[in-house]
């Protein structure tokens, strides 16, 4: 194994890792709820552009990983995020041919799709409401998917990451 792929390979893990403290980050009440997933974003650009690397797994890691950091009860994102790239890897040639306005519009949905499982989960275990504010992070995700696509082909060409 050459030195260039393994470093490919800690760039995916330091750009994870990076969306990791950015999910965590403390942020003020007034944008608590439009905080986008960056996490969950970060994890289906590279299920896209590398399915066979980054998949179901990595993705069932990183949520149980979260679910840690954030104190929520152990797998709720884990199942969530698996469902989330079970479908984009399952669709992801589809959604690497579209335009980056519909593009966003499928990473929106999926955000919405994360946020509604993880709300049944919740439900189920424990007393929860629904409430309207579940969906700004889609629209915020929405919003923020083209500069973190672009961002994240950048790395990926710079660094050869295969």
């Amino acid at each position: 194994m050459s030195m260039h792929i393994a470093n490919g390979r800690w760039v995916v893990w330091l750009s994870l890792l990076g969306a990791m403290l950015l999910q965590i980050m403390p942020l003020p009440d007034v944008v608590e709820a439009w905080r986008p997933d960056w996490l969950l974003l970060v994890i289906i650009y590279w299920a896209m552009a590398l399915p066979h690397r980054y998949n179901i797994l990595s993705a069932f890691a990183l949520g149980v990983m979260l679910d840690i950091l954030l104190g929520a009860h152990l797998g709720i994102r884990a199942l969530s995020m698996s469902l989330v790239v079970y479908v984009v890897v399952l669709h992801f040639q589809r959604l690497r041919n579209f335009p980056m306005w519909q593009q966003a519009l499928m990473i929106a949905s999926l955000v919405c799709l994360h946020h509604l499982v993880v709300f049944w989960v919740q439900f189920v275990v424990s007393t929860v409401t629904f409430d309207e504010s579940l969906f700004l992070p889609a629209i915020s995700s929405l919003v923020i998917w083209p500069w973190v696509f672009w961002m994240l082909r950048r790395v990926r060409r710079l660094y050869k990451v295969r």
